[in-house]
């Protein structure tokens, strides 16, 4: 049987994607798993995304099928991300989750893994209280939680400015969206992938 890892993302800038795609590489690593990278819809009108500059940064990953609630309950485990908004997800996520309440009647996420990943303008922009109440969704649904253990010693980096935290990995994208994920960054968000992704198979192997 194999072991079904999905990467459910919101991407504006493209910051979450390039995250995204990290995690998403470090569980395909893991023999007998097999990954899908999906995104949930967009809420903001055509005219602000094209004004903001937003259209053209979404374009690198326009054909990254949506997720649907219904779908989450194929994975073995979900890994999440979506930047902060004022330390909390971003609205297009917490959409997304909101309509799950029919998946949740059922018990559909029970026992599943789910982990999450993040991204800020700022070294202090809510990237640890982003994280540890995006878990409390992941709770009400029945799914057992990973993080990023001290293991990766990258998140301890003290040589550059650098994201990551045993709550998940984590990028900085400055203030005006210039910085892309550094490769320590990167690697954590693949570390990421990896530990999900091989938690599930010791959870669902035959």
């Amino acid at each position: 049987m194999a072991i079904k890892v999905q990467v459910v993302f919101y991407s504006m800038y493209g910051h979450i994607y390039k995250m995204a795609e990290a995690v998403a590489k470090g569980a395909a690593e893991i023999e007998g798993v097999e990954v899908e990278l999906l995104q949930v819809p967009e809420l903001v009108p055509d005219a602000a995304l094209e004004r903001t500059g937003a259209k053209a940064a979404r374009a690198a990953f326009a054909g990254v099928p949506y997720a649907t609630p219904e779908k989450l309950t194929e994975a073995h485990a979900i890994v999440f991300g979506a930047p902060t908004r004022f330390g909390n997800m971003c609205a297009q996520m917490r959409n997304f989750l909101d309509q799950t309440g029919q998946v949740w009647f059922k018990g559909g996420l029970i026992g599943k893994v789910g982990s999450v990943f993040t991204s800020t303008a700022t070294q202090h922009g809510g990237q640890e209280t982003t994280l540890t109440s995006f878990h409390t969704t992941l709770l009400h649904h029945g799914m057992v939680i990973a993080g990023v253990p001290y293991s990766e010693s990258r998140q301890t980096s003290m040589a550059e400015i650098t994201g990551g935290s045993p709550y998940g990995a984590t990028t900085i994208a400055g203030g005006d969206g210039a910085r892309q994920p550094s490769e320590n960054e990167l690697a954590i968000a693949a570390f990421q992938g990896r530990h999900v992704a091989g938690i599930a198979k010791r959870l669902f192997r035959d």
